[in-house]
């Protein structure tokens, strides 16, 4: 909404247009007018709307044309004033006062019109039968006033009335040829609805409606006076109210009646407390709230956001099968202005034999747009309305920006709950056969994966001493010269090679040397495809001979040629090296260590689904 409001009143010489900015000011008629008022700022305080109020006079014979085109230009609301009792300055108003103005605003930003009738008290009859017609000629034209300086009869009314016309146009809500509410305004509104349809049936119950209520007029409705709402819409409208519950279609008619009754106000308190600005478009201010992220510190999704998407979640699944069809995240995604995720997102996250985004599958890409990019995620949050059905002051409240993270070193231990694993490895090394492998697809799955649809992510949980934790797996591309600041930057590096061709490992002895060596980011070597006949890698030394000397763990076998989804064994080592980069080697090369978290990640992933089962039964 707008910081303050310019009201700039013009109109023929001697129609009242001093007379009534002193009659509002001094409250009674000002014996003495001069020729121009000067300009006039009401405090917030003092206005019905709680906005600073500007009002400019406009006098032919103290100012220039010039002059007068500044005004018009710097004025958010224009006032034509005209006599009631003087039918020149009527005929002026669509001869010379609206072209005059069309011709010294921007086409693009439409100025409010305003037909002040002064001088009521000189006639026993309105002027309105003449006025109708100009109305409904230009739709600029908000309203009409018909009022006295002398008497003050609606001085107040006609000044409240034009700061209305600013705060809460007609313009970009209501077609008055059509009689109908605009496109842009019924798109609006239906994101609206269905970000407040909060079991997405199609209908708000009343539940809902109060929920509705109050977060945009902060007070409940009363049953009667809820009933009585219902009861205008089936009145009206058909299939406006169904199983005693608000249908969209009766959603739209009640703003519809609103903005042709002159309560447009009530609708724009709607819009703007879903986020929308005077274009109807979602403010940058709601979809990126503050939020200050230091460098060495990373963004994760709190409790509160996972439990708001969780219930986004649970409401899109109709037929309760803990997966997202594409009909259903097409519904999901309804409220976005685009569709977010492409199809490399099922290439990024777990699915079901079908191809369809899991539960888990859904937390986790949401996980990773956080790590990511949290602008993003802050943007998305807010076209599912997470501030407002959290009832949060921002998306920014769900957000958890963890401490840096050279304190988890000092300290020995670490809050954060996303660890990022940057995958190194030359060309045809396994690569992205080890990030499909992570979502459980082995090389058969993997080999119907189309080139356009591939993800150089890969994200999933892991569990570590009985605790949930996400792995990001990054592969990244093999060119040695050119590695950035984001390639380097991660919790433990994966260095792949190919037993099978002896050139392979020579990329990674590479990479470690120069850019690792001296880090204190943990690595661990992955001896790919050991499904095939391993060959003497050349190379100065053996791998193995290798991470002894760098004091780095064995190399681990890995293979995704299995008639089952590959061994998750190896990504519960890597995230419990990431989780604990102080630990030494001598306790990595423990079997202890190892069996110690493992163990704990058998018991909670089958504890962890059976949880999430049980939970879905009530539903």
């Amino acid at each position: 909404m707008r910081k303050d409001v310019r009201i700039l009143l013009v109109g023929e010489p001697k129609v009242g247009k001093t007379s009534l900015i002193m009659s509002l000011v001094s409250e009674e008629f000002p014996e003495v007018v001069p020729y121009r008022a000067e300009e006039i700022t009401i405090p917030a305080d003092v206005t019905p709307e709680r906005v600073p109020t500007h009002i400019v006079d406009y006098s032919e014979a103290e100012q220039t044309d010039e002059q007068l085109f500044q005004e018009i230009s710097k004025a958010n609301v224009i006032c034509i004033v005209y006599s009631v009792n003087n039918k020149n300055s009527i005929e002026k108003v669509t001869s010379h006062w609206i072209p005059l103005i069309t011709e010294n605003t921007d086409k693009d930003s439409r100025v409010p019109l305003i037909l002040v009738g002064n001088k009521s008290d000189l006639v026993e009859h309105s002027s309105m039968e003449t006025i109708l017609p100009i109305m409904n000629q230009y739709s600029e034209i908000e309203t009409c006033v018909e009022c006295s300086a002398k008497n003050l009869k609606n001085i107040s009314e006609l000044f409240y009335y034009a700061q209305k016309a600013v705060l809460h146009p007609t313009g970009p809500l209501y077609c008055p040829e059509k009689k109908d509410v605009k496109p842009l305004c019924v798109k609006a509104l239906t994101r609206i609805f269905k970000v407040s349809d909060l079991d997405n049936d199609g209908i708000l119950n009343d539940n809902e409606l109060n929920f509705f209520q109050r977060t945009c007029f902060n007070t409940p409705l009363a049953p009667q006076a809820l009933e009585d709402v219902k009861n205008v819409v089936r009145k009206n409208v058909n299939d406006g109210v169904c199983d005693n519950g608000l249908t969209l279609k009766g959603f739209l008619f009640l703003h519809t009646l609103f903005i042709q009754r002159g309560r447009h106000e009530t609708t724009w308190t709607v819009l703007r407390r879903f986020g929308y600005d005077d274009d109807l478009e979602l403010h940058q201010d709601y979809l990126f709230p503050p939020l200050k992220v230091p460098p060495d510190c990373t963004t994760e999704l709190n409790h509160n956001a996972y439990l708001f998407l969780q219930s986004v979640f649970d409401k899109h699944d109709k037929d309760r099968d803990c997966a997202l069809s594409p009909e259903e995240l097409k519904d999901l995604f309804d409220v976005f202005p685009y569709m977010p995720w492409g199809p490399d997102v099922q290439n990024t996250v777990c699915t079901n034999d079908r191809g369809w985004i899991t539960y888990q599958g859904y937390l986790s890409q949401w996980t990773l747009t956080t790590y990511l990019d949290v602008q993003r995620c802050l943007e998305y949050l807010g076209y599912l309305g997470y501030s407002i059905i959290a009832e949060q002051e921002s998306q920014a409240a769900g957000i958890t920006v963890t401490r840096d993270k050279k304190i988890d070193l000092q300290k020995k231990q670490t809050q954060r709950s996303v660890f990022r694993c940057n995958i190194f490895g030359d060309v045809g090394s396994g690569k992205s056969g080890f990030l499909q492998a992570f979502l459980g697809r082995n090389l058969l799955h993997q080999k119907v994966i189309r080139e356009e649809h591939r993800s150089y992510y890969a994200i999933s949980t892991t569990y570590v001493y009985g605790q949930e934790k996400y792995l990001l797996l990054h592969e990244v591309f093999p060119d040695f010269d050119y590695l950035s600041d984001a390639d380097l930057a991660c919790d433990i590096v994966c260095l792949v090679y190919d037993v099978s061709n002896p050139y392979s490992f020579d990329y990674c002895a590479k990479v470690f040397k120069q850019y690792f060596m001296d880090s204190k980011t943990p690595c661990m070597m992955i001896a790919a495809k050991a499904d095939l006949p391993e060959v003497k890698q050349l190379y100065a030394c053996s791998p193995l001979e290798f991470c002894r000397k760098h004091k780095m763990p064995p190399p681990q076998s890995f293979t995704c040629n299995t008639a089952a989804g590959p061994s998750k064994d190896i990504y519960i080592k890597l995230t419990t090296m990431a989780m604990h980069p102080h630990v030494s080697q001598a306790d990595l090369k423990s079997s202890t260590f190892w069996l110690r978290a493992s163990v704990g990640a058998t018991v909670f992933a089958v504890l962890g689904f059976a949880m999430y089962r049980v939970l879905l039964k009530p539903r």
